[in-house]
């Protein structure tokens, strides 16, 4: 999207009211080559409005599950089970050890991290490949503006390890809203639709408006500018193993989306969970975007839910644009983004547990 376009997202930036429940840490599925080390083919963290942690797993090859959190046991079980705990002291973020009684655990946390001036800052980890690896957590973020980000939000992506921020807004965006990021941190400009002539009206009908999605995420893939950003994007990361690296935008599902959904495709995450991930927006998002269409005259607000939505076709769009243009997701890292097999190699290697 560009200046008009983008318009809808920064405005539903600054109108978000509240936070909504966090989409499940989790992947699922097992492939009959699965040779990982992690027995775990289920688990997640899901933190409750009251304080209380929803743990939930399912494991092959063991009968005996222990969760640990702050080094103390809070939960046990079989080889399947849920648990709810509560009473655990404040934290920054609350993480949870899954130790199987044979094989490799898993530290995973609710994917949400609160801030009082975001509404879509997530964790991108916390999911299975389709080898039955876990992306690590605490790794990678992804999110909406930082431009209010208050000094305890700050404060908090310090102790967070936030070392490097890409923004990946437009010049004016990153003007009428400059970020604030934590102390120490590199902040690197990673423009996605720089050089653009593309998306300067408004669309008039929801028709339009879904087509102007669709042609955007095409843009971010094969465009001068989604290559170069998505190119510093990757490198970055491979680059900092200080982490934690965080990519944004202004609604944190668009750029970011695809940043976040060509992260995890690279890593081996099954296109289904990715896809997930990718619509998880919606819900974060919900509370905001119901409060623009809630302002808005009937036919105008038909018009704006198509750009305040992440629709599967949007998504789509990119991957079959990545087909189009390079016949393969490993073509596209190669010769779209420079990242050779040692590069990717190397990256899962430093991302995926088991």
């Amino acid at each position: 999207m560009k200046k008009a376009l983008l318009a809808a997202t920064a405005v539903a930036s600054a109108v978000a009211a509240s936070l909504v429940a966090a989409p499940l840490a989790s992947a699922s599925g097992w492939d009959r080559h699965d040779r990982s080390a992690v027995p775990f083919t289920e688990a997640t963290v899901t933190a409750g409005a009251d304080g209380s942690f929803t743990l939930r797993w399912k494991a092959r090859g063991t009968d005996r599950v222990e969760i640990k959190a702050n080094g103390k046991v809070v939960a046990k079980g079989g080889s399947q089970g849920s648990a709810v705990v509560a009473g655990l002291p404040a934290a920054d973020r609350q993480w949870f050890d899954f130790k199987p009684g044979r094989g490799q655990g898993l530290r995973l946390a609710d994917r949400l991290i609160k801030l009082d001036g975001t509404a879509n800052f997530r964790d991108a980890g916390g999911y299975r490949t389709s080898t039955g690896q876990w992306v690590r957590m605490g790794e990678i973020y992804r999110s909406d503006a930082l431009d209010k980000l208050t000094e305890n939000d700050l404060a908090k992506l310090q102790r967070l390890r936030v070392r490097t921020v890409f923004d990946l807004r437009m010049e004016d965006e990153r003007t009428k809203a400059a970020d604030k990021v934590p102390t120490g941190a590199t902040y690197v400009v990673a423009d996605v639709f720089a050089g653009s002539g593309s998306f300067q009206t408004m669309p008039r009908t929801p028709d339009e408006a879904v087509k102007a999605m669709v042609d955007a995420e095409r843009a971010m893939v094969s465009g001068a500018g989604g290559k170069k950003a998505y190119t510093q994007v990757f490198e970055g990361i491979e680059r900092d193993r200080s982490r934690s690296v965080l990519f944004h935008c202004t609604a944190g599902k668009d750029r970011t989306g695809w940043a976040g959904a060509a992260l995890l495709t690279a890593l081996g995450v099954p296109r289904e969970t990715v896809e997930a991930d990718y619509l998880a927006s919606n819900d974060y998002r919900k509370a905001a975007n119901d409060a623009i269409l809630s302002h808005l005259p009937a036919q105008q607000a038909a018009v704006y839910k198509p750009l305040l939505d992440v629709r599967p076709e949007y998504l789509n769009a990119g991957y079959d644009e990545v087909k189009v243009k390079y016949g393969s997701f490993d073509r596209y890292l190669k010769d779209g983004l420079g990242i050779d097999a040692r590069e990717l190699k190397e990256l899962k290697k430093d991302l995926l547990v088991g």
